[in-house]
Formats: structure tokens, C-alpha cells, sequence
């Protein structure tokens, strides 16, 4: 039930920032194993910057960049939910139809987290928040 009252509702925009907090840094790391091979290298190596793959990785990493400190939010979360959409069913969807079948599940995840936050905005704690109070 909607309580504006309540200590949920008040923690919600804080909430709203640890989502996008962790969900973005869990995407930056994506995008660097792509772009450096760290923390680990990506199986066939780095891939051309050029490529799809390239253009993804630099999506990813600095993509999520921007979205963890909580600049740009709501366009780039745009993005990326559709960047995440395209890697879908470009890559997964031709796999079979369930996302466990072909292995789409974080694709999924991510591509419905972010435009969630592209809608809901960046949160509490977000540079985007702080450039607005000015």
C-alpha cells in the first residue's frame, strides 16, 4: 500500500541508487574483460574496436561508467537497454526461445533494469542530482 509516510517509500530513492550502483558496476566489469581482458580475458581474445562486439565493449565500459556515477542516466540508460536488447536477439534469441535455453538471461535482466532506470531516473546519490540542486 502507497504510504508516503513510511520508511520505505522514503529509502526508495535510495534504493533506486544501490540498483543502479551495483548493476553498473557489475556492466563496467563486462565491458572491460571486452575491452582489456581484465578481470579475466574473454574467450578468442579482445575484439577489434570496429567490430560489433568492439562497439559493445566500449558501450559497456564507459556506458556504465556513466550510469555508476549517475551522469547522463537517463539517456544513456536508454541505450543501453537497447544495446542489451540488440546483443539479445542478435546473439541469444537464435539459441532457442527461453533465455535459460540461450543462455539471454542477463541480457534480459540488464535491458529491463536499465530502462527502468531510464524512466525512474538516476536515484538519490547521482551526479545528475547534485548538477540539478545547482
Amino acid at each position: 500500500m502507497y504510504n508516503p509516510g513510511s520508511s520505505l517509500y522514503r529509502w526508495s530513492p535510495r534504493l533506486l541508487s544501490v540498483l543502479r550502483i551495483v548493476a553498473a558496476l557489475l556492466f563496467v566489469i563486462h565491458g572491460a574483460q571486452k575491452l582489456f581482458g581484465f578481470p579475466m580475458p574473454m574467450q578468442g581474445g579482445t575484439p577489434p574496436l570496429m567490430s560489433m562486439l568492439g562497439i559493445a565493449a566500449v558501450l559497456e565500459f564507459f556506458g556504465g561508467l556513466l550510469i555508476l556515477l549517475g551522469l547522463f542516466t537517463r539517456p544513456i540508460a536508454f541505450i543501453l537497454a537497447g544495446e542489451m536488447a540488440v546483443a539479445y536477439f542478435m546473439t541469444h534469441a537464435p539459441g532457442g526461445f527461453w533465455p535459460i535455453q540461450n543462455r539471454g538471461e542477463l541480457a534480459v535482466l540488464y535491458c529491463f533494469i536499465f530502462l527502468y532506470i531510464a524512466f525512474a531516473g538516476p536515484g538519490e546519490w547521482s551526479v545528475d542530482r547534485l548538477i540539478r540542486r545547482r
